[in-house]
């Protein structure tokens, strides 16, 4: 009896536990949600902040997670075109171009994300809202520049950089969104 007493005691101890552990994170959890319903792809925003969604209590803080994950994604995508064997001297040149407009994301997604760490309300709000807003849209033109240089290249390495730099750019537009929530 005495036993069966404590591990009901026990059960209800986790359970208690548990419960306030979900409704601590249910509130950001629910930022995350309703920050990405209207995302232009609010699939890949759910999917790819939801991991994050303890790191982010304010929409700022979230707007920088989505910055944080695009600059992850350039990172990865950087490296992946780097590694790519290109064909012809007209890939070779594409991919080395594509390489670089990476690079230049990164820089611009950089600026971004401290920008957005000392982003304050006051005069000078709007003046940083805007070198974000075109700091991330330098980004998404970057990474659609890549993809113009594949236009008239078939084969293999084409399909690779586009589905790479695609995924990349749905990352960047959601962090786009979500900064621009910040100016409403």
């Amino acid at each position: 009896m005495k036993r069966s007493v404590h591990s009901s005691l026990l059960i209800l101890l986790l359970l208690q536990l548990l419960s306030t552990t979900l409704a601590a994170k249910a509130p950001k959890h629910d930022l995350v949600r309703k920050s990405c319903v209207h995302a232009s792809y609010p699939d890949i925003c759910l999917r790819t902040l939801s991991s994050y969604g303890g790191a982010a209590s304010t929409p700022r803080d979230l707007a920088q997670v989505a910055v944080r994950v695009s600059l992850a994604h350039v990172r990865r995508a950087s490296d992946f075109l780097a590694d790519l064997k290109a064909g012809g001297r007209r890939e070779q040149g594409a991919l080395r171009d594509c390489v670089e407009q990476m690079g230049d994301s990164v820089d611009d997604l950089s600026k971004t994300l401290a920008a957005l760490q000392h982003l304050r309300r006051g005069d000078d709000f709007r003046w940083q809202m805007s070198n974000v807003e075109t700091w991330v849209s330098a980004a998404l033109t970057n990474e659609d520049t890549c993809l113009d240089g594949f236009k008239e290249i078939d084969g293999k390495v084409r399909s690779d950089v586009r589905r790479k730099i695609t995924n990349v750019a749905r990352v960047t537009s959601n962090a786009l969104y979500l900064i621009n929530l910040l100016d409403e």
